[in-house]
C-alpha cells in the first residue's frame, strides 16, 4: 500500500512538473499588410507628372537662351548692315559742281565715325557726272567730286592711305534720261568697301 501510494504520489508529481513548464510554443504569426495597387499606380504617375514637368522647364528655358541667342545675332547683323549701308551711302552734287552741300556733309561725318571705329576699312570713292558736257570735261569733274569727299574726311583725322579716289565721268549713269530728275541722281560720289568689310562695328557711342 505504502509503495502504491508512493507511486502514485511521484506520477501526480511528474504531472503537476510537467504541466507547470513552459510549452516552446512558435511565435504568433503577424499577417502582412494588404498591398495597394491604387497607391503605387497614383505614386508612379506623380513621378512621371514630377518628371514631365522637369524635362518641360528645361525645355524651356533651352527655347528662351536659343531665341535670346538668335535675337542678339540678329541685332549684330542688322546692326552691321547698317554700318554698311550708312558708309557706302552716295553724295550728291549741283551741276558743274564739286562743292560738298549740307546732306553731303551730314552722311560724310557718318562715314568718318564708321572709318574712326574700323581702321582697317579701306575706301575707295567713284566721282561720277551727268551726261552734259564733254568726256573729258566731266571725266576731271569726277576726280574733283570724289577728291573733294577724300579731302573731307583725311582732314579730319583719316589716314590717306585708307581711301583711294576714281573717276567714270559719264560712263556710268545711275538713272537713264535726259531730265534734271535723272541727272540729279548722276552727280554723285559712289563709296566702295575694298578692304576690311568682313570686320564691321558700330562707332563707339553708338
Amino acid at each position: 500500500m505504502n509503495h502504491r501510494m508512493t507511486r502514485t504520489l511521484l506520477v501526480v508529481a511528474v504531472v503537476a512538473v510537467a504541466s507547470a513548464c513552459p510549452r516552446n510554443t512558435p511565435p504568433p504569426v503577424t499577417p502582412s499588410p494588404t498591398v495597394n495597387q491604387d497607391s503605387i499606380d497614383a505614386a508612379e504617375r506623380a513621378r512621371r507628372e514630377a518628371a514631365d514637368r522637369a524635362a518641360a522647364a528645361r525645355q524651356d528655358s533651352i527655347n528662351r537662351a536659343n531665341a535670346a541667342r538668335e535675337d542678339s545675332l540678329r541685332r549684330a547683323r542688322e546692326a552691321v548692315e547698317g554700318v554698311r549701308s550708312a558708309l557706302t551711302a552716295p553724295i550728291y552734287f549741283d551741276y558743274d559742281s564739286d562743292a560738298l552741300g549740307e546732306a553731303a556733309r551730314s552722311a560724310l561725318d557718318q562715314k568718318l565715325a564708321i572709318l574712326q571705329s574700323n581702321t582697317g576699312v579701306r575706301l575707295r570713292i567713284a566721282g561720277h557726272a551727268d551726261e552734259r558736257g564733254s568726256d573729258e570735261y566731266n571725266l576731271a569733274l569726277g576726280q574733283r567730286r570724289a577728291a573733294s569727299a577724300k579731302r573731307y574726311l583725311t582732314q579730319r583725322g583719316i589716314p590717306e592711305a585708307q581711301i583711294e579716289i576714281i573717276s567714270f565721268g559719264e560712263e556710268r549713269p545711275a538713272a537713264s534720261g535726259t531730265d534734271e530728275s535723272a541727272y540729279a541722281q548722276n552727280r554723285r560720289d559712289e563709296f566702295e568697301i575694298t578692304a576690311g568689310g568682313d570686320a564691321l562695328r558700330s562707332p563707339a557711342g553708338t
